[in-house]
């Protein structure tokens, strides 16, 4: 996908024209459109990476993860086995060290379902999260 079909995907996603991402970071009128056929400066793509709160190895197709936060596969295997040893009960040095496993079987089918998934959404957050706070700043773009 080229850089421009890029940005207007974003600008799909965010209700947004052209023009007014142009005014909003300080560009020309029509100045993105041109990008089909020149390259545009350094600074002015970080300015549209910014602006749209994505990696600019993103814009260039480098790579399909938006931000450098984003959960990899990886991650998402993590969370899932961390989820099991909550599950299970097995979580003896984590967050859910308290948590005895038996409490799930006291619960109903729903109750069950949404404590499972309230948990693992607040595994991917705290995952997200810490890889915000603590990704050096050299392999943050």
């Amino acid at each position: 996908m080229s850089l421009v079909k890029k940005i207007k995907s974003l600008c799909e996603e965010k209700k947004v024209t052209f023009a007014e991402v142009e005014r909003r970071i300080g560009i020309s009128n029509g100045q993105i459109r041109r990008w089909d056929n020149v390259s545009p400066k350094t600074e002015t793509l970080e300015k549209v990476a910014d602006y749209f709160d994505v990696s600019t190895d993103y814009l260039l197709g480098r790579t399909d993860r938006k931000r450098y936060y984003d959960l990899t596969d990886k991650d998402e295997q993590d969370i899932q086995k961390e989820l099991k040893k909550i599950i299970d009960g097995d979580d003896v040095d984590g967050a859910f060290a308290a948590f005895d496993g038996r409490i799930l079987d006291d619960l109903d089918d729903e109750d069950r379902e949404l404590l499972i998934a309230s948990w693992e959404n607040t595994l991917r957050l705290t995952k997200r999260m810490a890889k915000q706070k603590f990704t050096p700043k050299k392999y943050r773009k």
